[in-house]
């Protein structure tokens, strides 16, 4: 696209001014050769781009006739307020915003504008004043943006920054002097770059954050200082000069107990403190990186409500700046110096000033100018306004004035007038304006209850005076509003102050949801309402609108069309956003039936539901690429073979074989169907379709089928004719429109920009589509175009986006522009001024048309129904009064004429009837009824079990002779939770303590030497097969002495084997003794248990105030141990209590019983018994009522404490995340520290292994060399020669690989001397020579010594190369195991720091938990802190004590001194064991010494020096050379016969050399009698061709001989070639 071009084209310091570039060029290499510095350019202060190669224009294909000037942008008449910053102010009258890929300069008293584009295209993401207010910066969007520095008020490129950021710049700051520039970029670099701007040179850059960063901002009193700000973050920074240079360190803001917020506005305080604004709407003061207070208003009221858009500080003054509206004045004093007061870190102030600007403000940012000595403040509004205040805040302060006022948010839709340059434009802040876009003015403004959504301007032919609007709303409600010139009102000329005004004519309610779209007719008969309610809407265009019906679509609607007049019928097209498209016809009001419902139902209709085809384009695109790739591949192939053939080189014509192709892509569609964007008619029955989605890129022509009768849902139907878009795979087209003056059809693109397509004379076509005229308008990231209009002349278009922006373009003309034409307003309607205003529908609930219809049909059938029911009853009640006549008179007459009651009834059958009825009726209403009455008793039954099942019964015992009286206690039932708590333990704490007490034991766990078991001879993996020991059954037959060498090779091995075993029995005795002997430093471990004993059961009674005080394990509180001992007391208490209610039901009892036994005695008039029972139990109930009193007191006492424990439970379930949180780090460093241990103690293992291996093999070198000197003998004069043959460095291949490369080399002849049997290191290339030089033993020494040798060292090279691979594998290991050793520190630094964190944690929730304020009620006598024998006043220094503790401490006291006595004792005790175990030690040393001495001596004496005795034993047998020997002995008995066999072979073979050399002689003997043939032949045939001239008759026949003689001669050839071959390989047979 063009911005790529742009940015390689773009002018910078180098290609603007070519001067001034060569004459830094020449400098440089002038004195270059003085200075080895590289002189460093620096740019002019004079020097300036230009900014015709600065900006960037439009861009057209390149066989576009479309010319780049086809639109000049006229005025820009939206604002993007809600940008975070989009506000600049140049001067008193001058500000700055930014609209879509322009920043506009407006003048607020003039309105006019002066705009600057981008210079990439991309869009532009901030804009910042200089200080000085003599230059502006502008940050752009797209790919590696340019931040580009403006002056102003020549609004010339003075300075172009690149490279500081990868995608789009986010806010740009200068610092107060103007001489740095800090700018921030966006995702996904997020990078601070501060800027010598004036040099176009980056200082310094780092990564801001790793999320959004919306604000940086220098210092004002320390430039040296930066603050960043953003999503959940706050980032201090300042530029620090260290040893590398200068550097830019930032320290990230941390929250603490605070909620993380995000932050918007803040500033640097004079003194280095940062105060920022929170998301409730408090401000945080940050020191050194910590919140130090959070601030609010008295009755902790946030300072703002919401959000805080902008901190300011200037003059002394801090202001804040509030989404609420609301601007506040605060003492800087009081913020500056603000301390908490309490833990909530809370400070209450109150605000000095404050200046509230209404309830439909929001305040987003607020810049400073001077004017005429006075202040003001220019304010964004986001709710699309820009105001100038005075914040003076003095008696003559000046009202606050909205300048200029905007739409918010995004434009929904934009109507033009049929007759003038006015346009009507509404959005969703409920407004709708209207504008002069010909004098670029804004006339008139109203606002309604919901937001607009969609909006037409009524066509000449409905409105001939050109003033009529339809305007839809989100509520599903259109108004019909009217724009006329109030002036031109009768008795109102002159007193108008608007030029235009707003009149409401008519409302009404068609749709129950958002309209979307509203068309009329070309005709101007009907008009039609689209909604996301899925229904589309007709009504008949008169004096008023009436409704003529609705349809239902199968989607909400995108658009409607109607059908151009060049149509011959009148239809409707109705897009859906779900993809589906329907055509109607239009209704004719006379045939709709609109009595009871306004559906029309019988309407023609043809649907269209749109099938994804773009896979299967996608398909046929790589099939035929595939196609197109075979052919030039065939060509090629063809092209090649036709050049071999012209260079005369034969080639066969045979096919290459065809590499597998990846198969071919499946068929996609998209489950969810592509959105429908745009669309439009192309002939009847035909429209083109523009989609989102998966489907985008293309236009798709489309056809309604006359199949209607299938269901519209399960549809799918294909495009007949598909157009490719450039570059709209991911930028679908949003709206389509076509100029009539000019052949051009205008896209609106997502990303913002608009294109032009020429059409010329032709249709929508593919090469009509081919090349188009493309420019960036609106923003690129959210400034899709929502619709393009054109003016009544086609003269002007209109775009407006979703980023609030709506601009005027002036369209090329051929034609000589005209002047500027004045507006002419509508005039208002006849009669308007008599009218009275319609009604306007307020409520968002009110009823739709529909709705109001089907409501009064229902009215009018209940009206009827009632009605009918009255006559009947009429007529019931008069026939009733007839029967009761007629009973009247059969009661009359005589009995005997009187009819029964039964006679009466007509049919029995009715009453039946009736009854069964009466029985369906009550069993439909009980299933109708029987979900509400499963609710009741569900609610009825959760009422019981909260409040009546959880009581136990209540009831109270009275006395008989006094007024005593006692209740039993009301009791719930135990909690189910507590229940649970108490009977399963928490399994997460429980294997937390496992975890953490395994991980202690194994710390303190001392490390066992790893046993060296006996190393067997069988383990040894390095002997052959050909060494070990052949079993009898698997040998060949040998010689009895051979036979008896083996049984003696035998007895030695078992020999050697029983020594080795005591040798290795030794050693095990020997390391178990040392295994057992204690350390300098252990412990006894019946010391370490009584000590452990002893801290576990001896109270510690520090104050868990103190600071010494040490929270161990067991006495950590967490919610689980909480919830368990708030179980365990309820329990108690209800177990109490619940003893004492059967106490008292026992009481009960024994009354009753009492009062029987009264009653009994009464009869008998035992009056004594009975005051003797009576006084029994009243006595019995005294004293009960004793023990309950005692027992309220308990429980008093443990209601306190159940209340303490509940608070406690409430303050550990808030630190409960945060202490889980802590364990589960814990235990997670504990399982990996576990598995970590568990790999070393592996590796450690591996590791033993090895060196085992090594030692072994070590051992296996030693005796081959003991042995190999021992078989030497003394005075051998072959050592040195026999020595050096073992020590020879030659490389070992198996026999059998050697055999079968020697086999290899007979058959090839080719590679006699490449493998041999030993490689030596001291030639480059093997010989025979090499392989059988150590194979010749030398004269007079013993064969048997010479091949032990060789024997000796192949098994040499074997150990060695065994020795050398073992270590390094053991050096691999003790890398692995490094690595992971220090891994395991690592996590055990981790862990000590977690478990440090966790014991904070701890002492600071026992912190939390001592705040508690606990009840403890005492008796007198309990208090023993008396102060001079009187109560003390204050209590807080004392201690509550148990009397248990108490007695216990004293009991302490007399047993330590016990344990001091006894300690005493047994410490002396083993002060003298200690010395005598030293004297012991001594003496035990003296008689190793002794010992060693003695034998030492003994060696001496018998071998004349030290020997190791192990080795001589080892080594006393050469268990290999007795092997070797019978080896040898079976090697010559089996080479014995292999000789003989050759021998009888080579017999056989010299009779065939004779038989062979007979047959070869007599082909010697016919070959010469060939060749003397020949040459009598050829005698013949010289003598014939030297008479040549007698037999030319005969010469044909000569030829024919001699042709026949030269195959006879060739087929001799061959025969003598042949029998040479034998003959040679006769004699390699005789060899």
């Amino acid at each position: 696209m063009e911005q790529e071009a742009e940015e390689d084209t773009q002018a910078d310091p180098s290609g603007a001014k070519g001067s001034l570039d060569e004459q830094d060029n020449h400098q440089v290499s002038s004195e270059s050769q003085k200075k080895p510095e590289k002189v460093k350019r620096r740019i002019p202060e004079t020097f300036v781009y230009s900014y015709e190669e600065v900006y960037s224009g439009p861009y057209a294909t390149d066989d576009n006739e479309i010319p780049t000037d086809l639109l000049t942008f006229k005025q820009s008449f939206g604002y993007d307020c809600t940008r975070p910053v989009n506000l600049m102010v140049m001067d008193r009258h001058t500000v700055g915003y930014i609209a879509g890929n322009q920043v506009v300069l407006q003048n607020l008293r003039t309105n006019y504008q002066n705009y600057v584009r981008s210079s990439c295209g991309g869009g532009i993401g901030f804009i910042t004043a200089h200080p000085t207010k003599e230059y502006f910066a502008v940050g752009e969007k797209g790919k590696k943006p340019n931040i580009v520095i403006y002056t102003y008020p020549s609004v010339r490129p003075y300075r172009i920054l690149k490279g500081g950021t990868e995608v789009a710049y986010v806010f740009g700051d200068f610092n107060r002097t103007g001489t740095l520039l800090a700018s921030v970029g966006s995702s996904p670099d997020y990078m601070l770059t501060i800027w010598d701007w004036k040099q176009e040179e980056t200082l310094l850059r780092s990564k801001a954050f790793a999320q959004d960063v919306y604000k940086v901002m220098f210092s004002a009193a320390n430039e040296e200082h930066l603050t960043t700000a953003g999503s959940g973050h706050i980032r201090f920074w300042k530029m620090a000069l260290t040893l590398t240079g200068l550097k830019l360190q930032g320290a990230l803001g941390r929250f603490g107990k605070t909620a993380v917020s995000d932050i918007i506005g803040f500033v640097e305080l004079p003194d280095g403190k940062v105060i920022s604004g929170a998301e409730w709407g408090n401000f945080l003061l940050w020191e050194g990186g910590l919140i130090k207070v959070e601030l609010c208003r008295v009755g902790r009221q946030p300072c703002h409500e919401g959000s805080i858009s902008q901190l300011i500080f200037d003059e002394g003054k801090l202001y804040s700046v509030g989404k609420d509206g609301f601007i506040r004045m605060w003492s800087f004093e009081v913020v500056d110096t603000a301390d908490p007061v309490d833990d909530t870190g809370l400070v209450e102030m109150e605000p000095m000033n404050e200046l509230w600007l209404g309830k439909d403000v929001s305040l987003n940012f607020m810049t400073k100018i001077r004017d005429h000595g006075h202040t003001f403040w220019y304010a964004q509004d986001t709710n699309g306004a820009i105001w100038k205040l005075d914040l003076t805040f003095s008696n003559k302060t000046q009202v606050r004035e909205r300048v200029c006022t905007f739409h918010s948010g995004s434009i929904e839709a934009v109507g033009v007038s049929p007759f003038t340059c006015l346009m009507a434009t509404t959005a969703l802040d409920r407004s709708v304006r209207v504008y002069d876009f010909g004098s670029n003015s804004q006339l008139s403004v109203t606002k309604f209850t919901q937001g607009g959504t969609a909006l037409a301007w009524a066509p000449a032919v409905v409105n001939p005076e050109g003033g009529q609007i339809a305007v839809g709303f989100e509520d599903g409600v259109v108004r019909i509003i009217e724009v006329y010139d109030p002036r031109l009102l009768p008795g109102h000329a002159g007193q108008a102050n608007e030029i235009a005004e707003i009149n409401l004519k008519q409302v009404f309610k068609p749709h129950s949801a958002a309209v979307t779209a509203l068309a009329y007719e070309p005709e101007g008969d009907i008009f039609a309402t689209g909604s996301k309610d899925k229904t589309v809407f007709f009504f008949a265009i008169e004096d008023e609108y009436k409704p003529i019906g609705f349809i239902r679509v199968p989607g909400p609607v995108q658009a409607l069309h109607w059908s151009p007049p060049s149509h011959d019928k009148s239809t409707l097209l109705i897009l859906c956003e779900n993809g589906f498209a329907v055509q109607v016809p239009a209704p004719v009001p006379e045939k709709q039936d609109t009595a009871t419902t306004y559906h029309i139902k019988n309407l023609p209709t043809q649907y269209f539901h749109f099938c994804s085809i773009k896979s299967k384009i996608k398909l046929e695109e790589e099939i035929a690429r595939r196609e197109k790739e075979k052919e030039e591949k065939e060509k090629a192939r063809l092209e090649w073979i036709k050049q071999q053939k012209e260079m005369g080189l034969e080639v066969e014509e045979t096919k290459e074989e065809e590499p597998e192709e990846e198969p071919l892509p499946d068929i996609f569609i998209p489950e969810e169907p592509s959105p429908i964007l745009c669309g439009f008619y192309s002939t009847p029955g035909k429209f083109w379709l523009s989609l989102g989605g998966y489907d985008s890129g293309f236009l798709y022509h489309c056809e309604f089928s006359h199949d209607d009768e299938e269901d519209p849902e399960k549809r799918k139907d294909e495009p007949f004719e598909v157009i490719p878009m450039e570059n709209t795979e991911n930028n679908p087209i949003h709206q389509i429109s076509f100029c009539t003056s000019h052949p051009l059809m205008f896209c609106g693109m997502q990303d913002g920009s608009l294109r032009a397509y020429p059409l010329g004379d032709k249709e929508v076509s593919v090469d009509a589509l081919k090349n188009y005229w493309y420019l960036n308008v609106h923003d690129n990231d959210n400034g899709q175009i929502r619709g393009i209009c054109l003016s009544h002349d086609n003269e002007s278009l209109i775009t407006y986006g979703g980023d609030g922006n709506i601009f005027a373009f002036d369209l090329l003309s051929e034609e000589a522009p005209p002047k500027e034409l004045k507006v002419i307003i509508p005039p208002p309607r006849s009669g308007l001024e008599k009218e009275k205003g319609a009604e306007d529908i307020k409520d968002p609930d009110a009823y739709t048309i529909e709705e109001y219809k089907q409501k009064k049909e229902y009215e009018r059938k209940m009206k009827e129904a009632e009605e009918k029911k009255n006559k009947k009853r009429e007529q019931l009640s008069a026939l009733r009064q007839d029967f009761v006549f007629l009973l009247q008179k059969n009661q009359e007459l005589p009995k005997h004429m009187q009819l029964h009651r039964e006679e009466f009834e007509m049919d029995r059958r009715i009453f039946e009837e009736l009854d069964r009825q009466r029985l369906q009726r009550i069993q439909s209403v009980q299933k109708e009824q029987a979900w509400e009455n499963e609710k009741q008793l569900i609610g009825l039954q959760k009422l019981q079990t909260q409040f009546q099942d959880s009581l136990e019964f209540t009831l109270t015992v009275h006395a008989i002779q006094s007024n005593h009286q006692i209740s039993t206690y009301s009791l719930l039932t135990v909690s189910e939770k507590y229940a649970q708590d108490k009977k399963h333990e928490d399994s997460k704490l429980a294997g937390f303590k496992e975890k953490w007490t395994a991980l202690k034991e194994t710390e303190q766990a001392e490390e066992i030497p790893r046993k060296t078991g006996p190393v067997h001879r069988e383990s040894v993996v390095f002997e052959t097969e050909d060494e070990r020991l052949e079993t009898p059954e698997v040998q060949k037959p040998t010689t009895r002495y051979i036979e008896s060498r083996r049984e003696k090779i035998r007895r030695l091995v078992e020999k050697y084997d029983a020594l080795k075993a005591k040798i290795m029995k030794r050693r095990a005795e020997w390391h178990e003794l040392y295994k057992n002997k204690p350390r300098i430093n252990s412990e006894n471990s019946k010391d370490a248990e009584e000590i452990k004993e002893a801290r576990e059961n001896i109270g510690c009674y520090r104050l868990k105030t103190a600071t010494n005080y040490t929270l161990t394990e067991d006495d950590r509180i967490s919610t689980e141990k909480k919830m368990m001992q708030l179980a365990t007391l309820e329990d108690l208490i209800h177990e109490r209590k619940t003893n004492m209610n059967k106490e008292i039901v026992s009481l009960r009892d024994l009354k009753v019983s009492t009062i029987d036994e009264i009653k009994s005695l009464v009869k008998e008039v035992k009056s004594i018994q009975i005051n003797t029972l009576v006084i029994n139990f009243d006595a019995e109930l005294r004293l009960l009522r004793h023990k309950k009193l005692k027992m309220d007191v308990q429980m008093k006492s443990a209601g306190l404490r159940c209340l303490t424990c509940c608070e406690e439970l409430l303050i550990l379930k808030k630190l409960e995340v945060h202490e889980d949180l802590l364990e589960e780090q814990i235990c997670a460093l504990i399982n990996e520290q576990e598995d970590i241990q568990s790999e070393l103690k592996s590796y450690l293992e591996r590791m033993e292994d090895r060196k085992c291996e090594i030692v072994m093999l070590q051992e296996r070198e030693k005796a081959l060399y003991a042995s190999f000197k021992a078989s030497l003998g003394e005075n051998n004069e072959f050592a040195d020669f026999l020595t050096n043959i073992l020590k020879k460095k030659v490389e070992y291949v198996e026999k059998e690989e050697v055999g079968r490369e020697a086999d290899e080399e007979n058959e090839n002849g080719e590679e006699d001397d490449e493998k041999h049997d030993l490689k030596t290191d001291e030639e480059n290339c093997g010989s025979e020579d090499v392989i059988f030089a150590d194979s010749i033993c030398p004269e007079g020494c013993s064969e048997d010594l010479f091949l032990n040798t060789v024997q000796l060292r192949q098994q040499r090279i074997r150990i060695e190369k065994a020795l050398a691979e073992e270590r390094k594998v053991a050096a691999d290991l003790k890398k692995e195991y490094d690595v992971l050793a220090i891994k395991a520190k690592e996590i055990e630094k981790s862990l000590d720091t977690t478990n440090g964190e966790l014991e904070a944690f701890q002492w600071e929730k026992l912190h939390r938990l001592n705040e508690l304020d606990v009840v403890v009620p005492l008796r007198l006598h309990q208090v023993q802190c008396l102060v001079d024998g009187e109560m003390p006043r204050d209590f807080s220094h004392t201690l509550v004590f148990t009397n248990q503790s108490l007695q216990y401490l004293r009991k302490r006291i007399v047993d330590q001194r016990h344990e001091k006595i006894m300690q005493r004792e047994i410490h002396k005790k083993a002060k003298e064991e200690h010395k005598q175990l030293l004297q012991d030690r001594k003496e035990m040393k003296k008689e190793i010494e002794r010992l060693t001495e003695r034998c030492n001596h003994l060696m001496m004496e018998k071998f004349g020096r030290l020997v190791d005795f192990e080795a001589v034993q080892v080594h006393s047998v050469n268990i290999p050379m007795e092997q070797m020997k019978v080896r040898i002995m079976e090697k010559e008995y089996e080479h014995f016969m292999e000789l003989k066999e050759w021998e009888e072979r080579i017999v056989v073979l010299q009779h065939q050399l004779t038989k062979l050399t007979r047959e070869n002689t007599s082909k010697l003997h016919q070959l010469n009698r060939f060749c003397h043939e020949k040459h009598q032949l050829e005698t013949e045939l010289e003598s014939l061709a030297a008479q040549g001239g007698k037999f030319e008759d005969s010469r044909s026949a000569d030829i024919k001989e001699t042709t026949r003689l030269e195959r006879r001669l060739v087929h001799i050839t061959c025969e003598v070639a042949f029998l040479r071959e034998q003959i040679n390989q006769g004699r390699v047979c005789g060899m």
